[in-house]
């Protein structure tokens, strides 16, 4: 279970993420359902790109890792948030642009 726990993270602050950007690009807004979505899928990718990038600790992607340190806890919270904010703001400009 300790394996996924860097993924948990990057969702859930991929969540808050992308309903923070929400409010704070209100014309860009999928409403509250929309941009938790929208933020756990952007959470999830961009916490793995990091990883993928060797920005990222890197915890989620070994089978050794039995336990998750101060760096690798921050990497997945600032993966996961940046990235659901950023792919909420993304499908919101999609969404703007197809409706004009």
């Amino acid at each position: 279970m300790e394996e996924y726990l860097p993924l948990i993270i990057q969702l859930i602050t991929g969540a808050v993420g992308g309903n923070l950007a929400g409010s704070l690009l209100k014309n860009l807004s999928l409403g509250t359902i929309g941009n938790t979505i929208a933020g756990l899928v952007g959470g999830g990718l961009g916490g793995q790109l990091l990883v993928m990038l060797g920005l990222g600790d890197g915890a989620a992607a070994t089978e050794a890792a039995s336990s998750m340190d101060i760096g690798s806890i921050i990497s997945s919270v600032a993966g996961g948030g940046v990235g659901g904010g950023a792919l909420m703001a993304i499908i919101g400009a999609i969404k703007n642009a197809m409706n004009k």
